[in-house]
């Protein structure tokens, strides 16, 4: 039997095949993964209408496949495949002509299971994917008996105690010796940065900021936090920081149209944040940062981080940003030259925070908590100079951590 790529998506007419998640010769049940797919950065998995077993994939990874076109084949769960057949000395029948639409009898019910899939939306069917639970057995309390995620409550408490932190996938560092074709993702940002070097003029600015205070008061704040389980990082000061400093120099805040040669300057303050995820760099953005305070700040960053890293990033997180931030603190170094997301004509780069000598305003050696900011700006539309003037308001919003934690009017 054939099996069609089903709609993927609203507006979706063609996607990216990254891989396959089953073989020819497995046995499939429904609502079972038979492949992933990828869109504009966001990659969605497809499951099994049927239960049978795999014939044959008719799509290679990397391909593109548009909705409605034949991926693959299977046998129904219900008739033995051909080699089944052979393997117990049966002969397949073989039908032509217009008896074969005669012959071809509708699925049988036996009054305690039906053929037909329930209704339930993508997110749903996940969920139930990953608890193992079948949905066919789950009755739906929705419309036209829809199953909605309630429905599977019931499921679900038995694992609360046991539910634990996801662990996230492991970066691949690679195989000596072998030969990699760049798919999905990595063939995405691949194909983004190159455009991107190749039409944005990119300068750097590199500044120093002292982060003493924002240290100590991180340290401060850090355990109470976590009592309400937000997780305390420098990222969302800074992006808070980042978002205040664009209201005061507006034009950072803003995209490029290349082919038209025009520049928008946002009203809106949708800040970006790098994700090194398994396949590769990711960038879903936090939503109107200036109108958020830090913790909720933090609850964004680290629920598109964790959703980046698994791949289940939303495709509405990824779009809207005006600015990006990316660090490489955690891992090591202190200075970088970030390549612009385009079409947005800024991006700031940290570096790890080092604990070093200077000297305080008295001429008095004291230690210090520094850290490197690396900016990169589209020199099409910003001069040194207004990249410097971005750079002084940062580290100004920085270096008054505690005014990042009143509303607005106050700071």
């Amino acid at each position: 039997m054939d099996f069609a790529l089903p709609p993927v998506g609203e507006g979706l007419i063609e996607v990216e095949l990254v891989r396959w998640l089953v073989k020819p010769g497995d046995r499939v049940g429904r609502g079972q993964s038979l492949m992933e797919v990828m869109s504009d950065k966001a990659t969605m998995e497809v499951p099994s209408a049927f239960a049978g077993q795999i014939t044959d994939t008719l799509a290679e990874a990397g391909s593109k496949i548009k909705v409605g076109q034949l991926v693959m084949r299977y046998a129904d769960a219900n008739e033995p495949t051909p080699q089944a057949m052979l393997a117990t000395g049966a002969k397949p029948m073989v039908v032509r002509g217009e008896l074969s639409g005669l012959l071809r009898s509708p699925p049988v019910s036996n009054g305690t299971a039906t053929a037909i899939l329930p209704s339930a939306a993508p997110s749903v069917r996940h969920l139930a994917r990953k608890l193992g639970v079948e949905l066919a057995r789950v009755r739906g309390s929705g419309p036209g008996g829809r199953v909605l995620l309630e429905d599977l409550t019931q499921h679900l408490r038995p694992m609360a105690q046991a539910e634990t932190k996801p662990e996230m996938p492991k970066v691949d560092y690679g195989t000596p010796g072998t030969r990699t074709k760049l798919l999905g993702l990595r063939r995405k940002i691949a194909e983004h940065m190159v455009e991107a070097k190749r039409a944005i003029p990119h300068y750097s600015y590199v500044d120093e900021c002292d982060l003493t205070d924002l240290v100590r008061m991180r340290s401060q704040l850090k355990e109470t936090f976590a009592k309400v389980g937000v997780k305390l990082t420098y990222l969302p000061f800074v992006v808070k920081a980042v978002a205040r400093a664009l209201k005061q120099i507006p034009v950072v805040n803003a995209t490029f149209d290349d082919a038209s040669q025009e520049m928008t300057l946002h009203d809106s303050y949708h800040i970006g944040i790098a994700v090194a995820a398994p396949n590769g760099l990711i960038v879903p953005v936090v939503k109107d940062a200036d109108k958020k305070d830090v913790a909720a700040i933090a609850m964004d960053i680290e629920r598109l981080s964790q959703e980046a890293r698994s791949g289940k990033s939303k495709l509405d997180d990824l779009k809207g940003g005006s600015f990006t931030v990316t660090s490489v603190g955690n891992i090591g170094g202190l200075i970088s030259t970030p390549i612009i997301n385009s079409p947005e004509v800024g991006i700031l780069g940290l570096g790890k925070v080092v604990k070093r000598p200077v000297y305080d305003a008295a001429g008095l050696i004291r230690p210090a908590d520094l850290i490197y900011l690396s900016f990169s700006f589209d020199h099409r539309v910003l001069d040194g100079a207004i990249g410097a003037a971005f750079g002084n308001a940062v580290i100004a919003q920085l270096q008054n951590p505690a005014a990042l934690l009143l509303p607005e009017r106050f700071s």
